[in-house]
């Protein structure tokens, strides 16, 4: 067979095995038998050999905004407290424009590619404050690379929907201009049961997911877990409902959060950890043996519960650091949720690539044949060296289609990246 791509004697992983790979029209055709020394004719226009290095699904961002990433020099001053962040980006919102929040947004999706993601889901925010500006902006990015980055978006109301008079109109304009699904934040707004419930019954109508922010904080008696678990059932989501932070839950006893994680997982509920925002944020109001402000990611796994995470925040009051590699937050997460043996390499790369899949609800195959042809060699040849140097050395495929390559002396990202068109 005659194939576009054929990736000889690489390393799987998730297994050790050596392997080769081939695409043919941008699809993944061959995964199996590594080839060397054997008699076998391979035609291909594009020959990569990988002696022995990773190669990796493309990678998943699960939960990014991209639409207040560096912001940090427009800021007076660091945020003290998740409320205080909240307050200094409503009021930075004002001068937003469109331009600059696609110069920004450029910014992250450019970086992130040169990481290796090739699936994306970004919370895109609607309220009075900026109309649907994020959205029109985040609506032309995931048009201008589509050949480059699977985006989704999710319609986010970051100030509250009763709060903020005229946001229950604007998400649904947002919904219908293409939104893949409904954000919400219970915790910032004015009834926590009825936010909920106003998104439950929109995701009801247009049939899309559900993607909340929820128990942001560190005091166990914040408990809107449960409400969301007996709505997803209620409201026949199973499967389809995404939380993130959710970082209440592990200032709990461990057998109070073994009785809700064990309802999550009944619900088929996801959890996406944000670690670098819930560690610079959370455990502040504590001045003896402050919290790592961490959702209870092994419990969670335990309870059978499908948790993943993502980087949230790029260089802004939430979080002042980041630069859209999950493989930073891999090594991250790691390092505070005591995941340090060779089988939680292996755990925290699933958790920005099949496991952040199935939170999306994305087709993605993980190098199966007849998936498409997302994915990237590395420079390492070990999932333990992979995850603790992030190793730098990387060239990315999208549909087959070589998006970016780097090198460990010529990893540059342009201030004013160039838009790529699709």
């Amino acid at each position: 067979m005659d194939y576009d791509i054929w990736v000889s004697g690489y390393t799987d992983p998730f297994t050790g095995e050596l392997r080769d790979l081939g695409v043919k029209d941008g699809i993944i055709t061959y995964n199996g038998r590594f080839y060397d020394g054997v008699k076998h004719t391979v035609r291909a226009k594009e020959t990569v050999t990988a002696a022995g290095r990773l190669v990796l699904p493309g990678l998943v961002e699960s939960h990014i905004h991209l639409d207040k990433a560096f912001l940090t020099q427009r800021m007076s001053r660091e945020a003290d407290s998740l409320s205080d962040a909240i307050g200094m980006t409503a009021a930075l919102k004002k001068d937003y424009t469109f331009e600059d929040i696609m110069r920004r947004s450029v910014a992250v999706i450019e970086r992130s590619m040169q990481a290796g993601v090739t699936h994306l889901r970004c919370q895109v925010e609607v309220d009075p404050i900026i109309g649907l500006l994020s959205m029109e902006a985040a609506l032309q990015l995931k048009e201008l690379y589509r050949s480059l980055m699977t985006i989704q978006l999710v319609v986010f109301p970051q100030e509250g929907i009763f709060q903020q008079e005229g946001t229950e109109e604007l998400m649904r304009q947002a919904v219908a201009m293409g939104a893949d699904a409904i954000g919400g934040i219970p915790y910032n707004d004015t009834d926590a049961r009825e936010h909920l419930e106003w998104i439950f019954k929109l995701a009801e109508e247009t049939g899309l997911p559900v993607d909340l922010h929820v128990d942001f904080s560190d005091d166990p008696s914040h408990r809107t877990i449960v409400d969301i678990a007996d709505l997803t059932i209620a409201y026949g989501l199973q499967g389809r409902v995404t939380v993130a932070h959710l970082t209440s839950l592990g200032s709990m006893e461990s057998d109070d959060a073994r009785v809700i994680a064990s309802k999550m997982a009944a619900a088929g509920i996801h959890v996406i950890t944000l670690p670098a925002t819930d560690l610079y944020l959370n455990g502040r109001g504590d001045s003896y043996k402050p919290r790592r402000g961490l959702t209870p990611v092994r419990l969670l796994l335990e309870e059978g519960v499908n948790v993943c995470f993502g980087s949230n925040n790029i260089r802004n009051a939430f979080t002042p650091f980041g630069k859209g590699d999950p493989l930073d937050i891999a090594l991250l997460l790691g390092q505070t949720a005591y995941m340090g043996t060779r089988a939680d390499a292996v755990l925290l790369l699933e958790m920005c690539t099949t496991r952040a899949a199935r939170a999306l609800n994305l087709e993605y195959g993980a190098l199966a044949c007849g998936s498409a042809a997302d994915f990237l060699l590395t420079g390492a040849s070990d999932i333990c060296d992979l995850i603790y140097d992030r190793t730098p050395e990387r060239i990315v495929w999208k549909n087959g289609l070589r998006t970016a390559e780097t090198a460990l002396n010529k990893f540059v990202i342009s201030p004013e990246p160039i838009v790529r068109r699709a």
